[in-house]
């Protein structure tokens, strides 16, 4: 899920208000039309929304609104997250050792409010977000931030962080005005007071600003006449919150222009009027199989984990899936660099398993697979999965025992490492594949199976070359050898990928999925 437990609970929080049904629909805004004009553009989506504070902010839907508001140093172009690129910096150069991130800030970025934006805003908000520790402190842990002139901004960590760049993309790091902010309480410490200012008015450099929130109902963003980039097509932005059937209807009658929560047998049949993205997410589904022996006689056994790599139908889990999904065929999602060729997942090789199974000496094993019963990942929900692993495993001669449980109990167990075995999702905190070294042994999720540190000398050993690796092409190599050697020897296997589906107007434009704030509304434009 994500590599701090704080976290963990955030991302399962955010899928299930992705997936909630009955509460917090609004009715369609009178008068939004994204064709009328071109002015006016309404996004249906799920809410998972408690903050517009960047500092504080870390759930799906406030990373949307975020990245409307407020600018960070750097950004991604469009969907592709494999290079950071310039956005407040005008250039960026991290140092040979990778624990000096140098930034310079370009010239004429102005606030909401027409004050220029400067190195003293760059220091004080993100000394703030790691200071304050709200929800994305993790983010700057150990990082050191200093002003050098007026212009450069220098990042330090006592260890290399080649990841740095990757994170600073983050809108919980976006730039606010320092002057106005401290004088509605902002401070950067714990004691902070700004939030419920930050919740009302904007105070960043950002395409838009607040006009109304409301985090169970509706966020209504305008134009920031004083952005200083190119201004964005749509004069204003509704984002409401639905629920995913109506998301559907309304964008089929016109009451939207955008619905971001559909799964994949909502979107077919769409009429051809309208726009079907199709995307595999930044979320891998995978499963666990506890490496200690209290928990488990069974799952420790390394051909029992290898008779379940080769026993699970990969290829019927992608028919449940639905359209636009994929395989897995490593912890490392498709999209982020270092994830392995879709020729390196998995098989299904029955016979093979069930070689496994009788080297293992275990003889018709039953084991628990646990889950959270309410969860969808994508509108996916866990419980077809867990059936057709149970049926798959059953051909091998493995029973499986379903123990679906509420996402606060199934969450206990598994952060606690008490699960025989799990099926469970892991979003990424940030796109950069340090992310995945959690799943190492001793490390968070490594944890979670039971796998203490020193269980793996050589994955270890890789994880740590891995994580000081510097430069694209050796930090590539160093994660393909990670998730190889985690897929021989590691007691996760790796499932699927399910689609992003986003349906729009026919009239909207530029829309792209992107694993971190879903979708940058100042990118969408209109025919």
């Amino acid at each position: 899920m994500a590599t701090r437990s704080q976290t963990a609970a955030v991302l399962l929080a955010g899928a299930l208000a992705l997936a909630a049904c009955g509460s917090g629909g609004t009715t369609p805004t009178s008068g939004a039309s994204g064709a009328a004009g071109g002015k006016t553009l309404v996004i249906d989506t799920s809410f998972d929304l408690k903050t517009a504070d960047p500092g504080r902010t870390y759930e799906p839907t406030g990373l949307i609104v975020g990245k409307a508001i407020y600018e960070t140093l750097l950004t991604f172009d469009g969907a592709d997250v494999t290079k950071p690129v310039p956005a407040l910096a005008e250039s960026y150069e991290l140092s040979e050792d990778g624990k000096t991130l140098t930034l310079k800030l370009k010239q004429g970025a102005t606030f909401a409010d027409g004050s220029p934006l400067t190195a003293d805003d760059v220091v004080f908000s993100l000394t703030r977000v790691r200071d304050m520790k709200g929800t994305p402190s993790f983010l700057l842990d150990g990082v050191e931030v200093a002003k050098e002139g007026d212009s450069t901004i220098t990042l330090t960590s006592k260890t290399p962080n080649p990841a740095l760049p990757y994170i600073l993309p983050n809108p919980a790091l976006g730039i606010i005005n320092s002057k106005v902010a401290k004088e509605h309480g902002a401070t950067t410490d714990p004691q902070d007071k700004a939030e419920q200012y930050l919740n009302s008015t904007s105070a960043g450099s950002g395409p838009y600003e607040i006009e109304s929130f409301n985090v169970s109902s509706q966020v209504t963003l305008k134009a920031n006449p004083k952005y200083h980039g190119t201004k964005p097509a749509y004069d204003k932005v509704v984002i409401r919150n639905v629920e995913a059937a109506t998301q559907k209807l309304n964008v089929q009658r016109g009451d939207s222009q955008v619905a971001l929560n559909l799964s994949g047998d909502q979107v077919t049949g769409m009429p051809p009027t309208l726009q079907v993205k199709k995307t595999p997410s930044a979320n891998v589904l995978f499963l666990l199989a506890n490496q200690d022996s209290a928990v488990s006689k069974t799952t420790t056994n390394p051909k029992f984990v290898e008779a379940v790599r080769k026993g699970v139908d990969y290829a019927g889990l992608l028919e449940l899936a639905g359209e636009g999904s994929t395989q897995a065929p490593g912890i490392i999602p498709s999209q982020l660099l270092g994830a392995l060729p879709p020729d390196q997942g998995a098989k299904r090789d029955v016979e093979g398993a069930k070689a496994a199974l009788a080297e293992s000496g275990l003889s018709n094993p039953t084991v628990k697979l646990e889950y959270p019963s309410e969860l969808t990942v994508n509108g996916l929900s866990f419980q077809p999965l867990a059936e057709r692993i149970q049926a798959n495993l059953k051909e091998v001669g493995i029973t499986v025992d379903l123990q679906p449980a509420p996402v606060t109990t199934a969450l206990d167990n598994y952060r606690n490492g008490k699960e025989e075995m799990g099926l469970w999702y892991w979003g990424p905190d940030y796109p950069d594949p340090s992310d995945y070294l959690a799943f190492l042994p001793g490390k968070t999720v490594g944890l979670r199976a039971g796998w203490k540190e020193g269980a793996s000398k050589e994955l270890e050993s890789a994880g740590e070359q891995a994580a000081a690796a510097i430069g694209d092409d050796a930090r590539k190599a160093a994660y393909v050898d990670v998730q190889t050697k985690l897929n021989a020897s590691g007691p996760f296997v790796p499932l699927i990928q399910p689609s992003q589906n986003i349906v729009t107007a026919a009239s909207v434009t530029g829309l792209e999925y992107h694993p971190v704030w879903t979708v940058d509304v100042a990118d969408l434009g209109v025919k």
